[in-house]
């Protein structure tokens, strides 16, 4: 009896704790893309930016109490490492272990280890789509529009970093947003890379485009399949049926 009230005060605890944990974890992801931005788009360097360095530390400290929290609630602890050792590893406060020890780093590595806590967001808010989705295939399509839309975002300011000093063609930050959509749709674009960086996104933009905008034509096939499905059947059953079903 006292194994089964400890369980049943666990699974309460879960749902009560854990989305609230979620939303603070979006809550700090948003803070970084916002702090991070900023920066971007104002020219200011992070390498040589204390604060942020201090806020993405706490909010990494948080993103693995966030997990700590997550495994102590969890009735299954060794399944629940394994499926989340990777979110462990990338809530590690890199850049400020890097500067605490004086490592030698390029500066597009330092640019992408400032993303590298957002994939824990974006895990966190694969799972509430999930959770709020009716059936696996809304799921998935969701898991893949923030894949898409994160990597075309992160990717567009990381060009901008790269090309705006060297390249005349790309003089703010809507330029390279307008390249990176345009590389994504695989239409192309009057703006070409001239840093290695630059032209290896272009080359990530337009294979993730290949790769993940079959999707949608997956998903609206499979929802118009399955309308045309439920029109039919809803045609087919006499009304007196439906009048039955409606209130029996």
């Amino acid at each position: 009896m006292a194994t089964v009230s400890t369980i049943s005060i666990s699974g309460r605890m879960r749902h009560m704790l854990l989305p609230v944990l979620h939303v603070m974890v979006l809550a700090c992801a948003v803070a970084l893309i916002a702090y991070i931005t900023y920066d971007t788009l104002i020219n200011v360097s992070f390498v040589t930016n204390p604060r942020y360095l201090e806020v993405q530390l706490w909010i990494c400290l948080f993103f693995q109490f966030e997990i700590l929290m997550e495994w102590i609630l969890s009735p299954r602890k060794w399944h629940f490492f394994l499926r989340n050792a990777v979110f462990i590893l990338v809530c590690i406060p890199y850049l400020t272990i890097i500067h605490h020890y004086h490592l030698d780093i390029s500066s597009e590595g330092e640019y992408l280890l400032r993303f590298v806590p957002m994939v824990r967001a974006a895990y966190v808010i694969a799972i509430m789509w999930g959770v709020m989705s009716k059936n696996w295939i809304s799921s998935m399509f969701g898991g893949y529009i923030i894949v898409l839309v994160a990597t075309l975002y992160f990717l567009s300011l990381m060009f901008f970093v790269e090309e705006h000093p060297v390249n005349p063609h790309v003089s703010d930050y809507w330029q390279s947003l307008w390249y990176s959509v345009m590389q994504m749709t695989t239409c192309g674009s009057d703006i070409n890379p001239v840093t290695p960086t630059g032209k290896a996104i272009g080359v990530i933009l337009s294979a993730e485009g290949l790769i993940l905008f079959p999707v949608f034509t997956v998903y609206f096939t499979h929802a118009f399949a399955r309308t045309r499905i439920s029109s039919d059947t809803r045609h087919a059953t006499p009304a007196k049926d439906r009048s039955a079903i409606k209130n029996g």
